[in-house]
């Protein structure tokens, strides 16, 4: 047990950072150079060098790295990319940014991810690509999704903003398959830079490209005031780049610390009534934990639920909502019942406090809790 008052909050979520941190913080800060410094490119051969790719490219927020990447695949005005509609709103707002149509299909019911029957069932004469989302840090399924965008000439670009450290159904590690992907550093995810992102670009020319595009168009060789086309302020900052070097660091033992927790919890969960717990995985897949979303069942009011474990100052979500409808995507036409499989887990979904400091006592407490949530309705 973890010691701890039982009256103290336990967050929903909080980053674990150390003196290391504040060394390279530190180190930034006497050097001069807060942005387009070294510590920039120290971070991007980091990462890239942890994930098993030739190159990233750091940019200010998952958000923007999935927005330069469909600029680089080129979807546009009258292309539609299939996509799917349990996610965070960004994989979809980043193709609306360049004026292209989220083509949403319904997801898989135990792994939440893009359906590939449903892709394939939605493909149409606009279709210019897929853009999978890694759900709460479960691999989609990248091989038969290539192979869909292989028969029809898709391109493929992966939300792996939740999924960091993930091993897909092939042994590889999500975000390593040779597509363009993007990941966040958000304080809640596997590793964090505050704000954040990274894009792995496919190749060479498609690198060079988003640096540039991060930086207001302007290529190495240009000068502060030069550009050599569109481009956006995308840049992450040397002080966000010096929490990235830190935490790549140790980004096994911080993926391990949230496994372990996500065993904790489903050893507890096992005798709760009313609570499915998240899957591990299956096949050869392994989920790299982001949250942890339980599903309540059917009859028992999420918010109350929610209230009642506030009110024992423990932290919950309704995580996530269906983003095609939200006021901007039904616009597009969409509508309730739709894609029925999505709508069930977002009714039936709560993120429960998940870091990966969190103590055993700590799970204890906030199981014990939601089983007397549950009962009390």
């Amino acid at each position: 047990m973890s010691g701890v008052p039982e009256t103290d909050p336990i967050p929903l979520a909080q980053p674990e950072l150390g003196a290391r941190e504040e060394e390279l913080l530190l180190d930034v800060l006497r050097s001069g150079r807060l942005s387009l410094g070294p510590m920039g490119e120290r971070f991007e051969r980091a990462f890239a060098a942890w994930l098993g790719v030739a190159d990233a490219v750091a940019v200010s927020s998952g958000t923007t790295g999935l927005h330069l990447g469909v600029r680089a695949l080129g979807w546009g005005r009258g292309d539609e990319v299939l996509t799917s509609p349990f996610s965070f709103v960004a994989s979809a707002n980043c193709l609306l940014y360049e004026g292209a149509r989220p083509v949403f299909c319904d997801v898989d019911p135990e792994t939440l991810d893009l359906d590939p029957a449903a892709v394939e069932a939605a493909l149409g004469e606009r279709s210019a690509g897929i853009l999978p989302v890694h759900i709460f840090g479960w691999p989609a399924a990248m091989p038969e999704l290539e192979a869909i965008a292989a028969r029809h000439g898709l391109g493929v670009l992966e939300d792996a903003c939740e999924a960091l450290g993930a091993v897909d159904s092939e042994g590889r590690r999500v975000g390593a398959r040779g597509n363009l992907a993007a990941f966040a550093f958000y304080a809640n995810k596997q590793m964090t830079t505050g704000e954040g992102g990274m894009v792995v670009p496919p190749d060479p020319a498609t690198a060079a490209r988003l640096r540039s595009e991060r930086n207001q168009g302007r290529a190495p060789d240009m000068g502060w005031l030069d550009h050599g086309g569109l481009g956006f302020n995308y840049r992450l900052s040397d002080l966000a780049a010096a929490l990235g070097v830190a935490q790549v660091e140790k980004l096994d033992q911080l993926l391990a610390r949230r496994g372990a927790v996500a065993e904790l919890y489903a050893q507890r969960l096992a005798g709760v009534d009313g609570v499915t717990a998240p899957p591990a995985g299956r096949r050869a897949e392994r989920r790299s934990w982001f949250v942890y979303p339980i599903r309540l069942g059917e009859g028992i009011d999420r918010d109350a639920v929610i209230a009642r474990l506030a009110e024992r100052q423990i932290a919950s979500k309704a995580y996530l909502p269906c983003i095609h409808l939200f006021p901007h995507l039904r616009e597009l036409g969409y509508r309730e019942g739709q894609f029925p499989v999505a709508e069930a887990a977002a009714a039936r979904s709560l993120a429960l406090p998940f870091f990966p400091t969190m103590t055993e006592g700590q799970v204890e407490r906030v199981c014990t809790e939601l089983a007397w949530a549950i009962r009390s309705r």
